[in-house]
């Protein structure tokens, strides 16, 4: 198999993983200002990076129907497509909830449990463009670990904010949908893990 068509696999996780970063950034800049009368405007915005990332996602799913060689199993390749699919999905339902739910104000622990998100997909990025060098790069696991970790601070963090709103919270309507928030937040870093999880498997099938 050419060296062209083994780039445009990682080359399309590495641009997947952009829109992934490319949201969470535009989410962050939403709900650090947050106007509730913007909201469907600005869901629009996030709608639309969503859309392109699916587009791109069945670019690779058309060349890989298609293709007799791939660089790594195709199982491997579709998985790891889906969960960064799946990773921009997440990040446009945190939103989603806040508009379904007619959110008004944005609590400091969503904005907490956003940055760590961000940070598990600025590692997923750099993992993407580490991925083709799997069999020789040195930073692979490090970032592995990174996310794992990142992962875990954000379970913490998601458990402490649950504990924290059905503690002081006394609107039922509000407990209802500040519990899908965090825990979509939550699923945003789930799949970072699972993205990682996919790239170490590679790893290690190919050690």
């Amino acid at each position: 198999m050419s060296k062209k068509q083994d780039d445009f696999y990682f080359q399309n996780f590495i641009e997947c993983a952009g829109y992934s970063c490319q949201a969470a950034h535009l989410l962050k800049e939403i709900l650090s200002d947050f106007r509730p009368e913007d909201t469907r405007l600005r869901l629009d915005e996030l709608h639309k990076i969503e859309h392109e990332a699916d587009m791109k996602k069945h670019e690779l799913s058309d060349r890989l129907t298609k293709a007799f060689i791939t660089p790594i199993e195709r199982e491997d390749i579709a998985a790891l497509s889906e969960q960064i699919d799946d990773l921009t999905d997440k990040i446009e339902e945190v939103f989603i909830r806040i508009y379904i739910n007619n959110v008004k104000a944005i609590r400091p622990e969503a904005l907490k449990m956003l940055e760590l998100v961000i940070q598990c997909c600025e590692e997923v990025c750099g993992l993407m463009r580490e991925f083709a060098n799997f069999r020789r790069s040195k930073e692979l696991k490090d970032r592995i670990i990174q996310i794992n970790s990142l992962e875990e601070e954000a379970d913490r963090l998601y458990i402490a904010s649950m504990h924290s709103l059905h503690s002081e919270e006394k609107d039922v309507l509000a407990v209802i949908a500040w519990r899908e928030i965090y825990s979509y937040l939550e699923k945003c870093a789930d799949a970072c893990e699972h993205a990682a999880d996919v790239v170490e498997s590679v790893v290690m099938k190919n050690s």
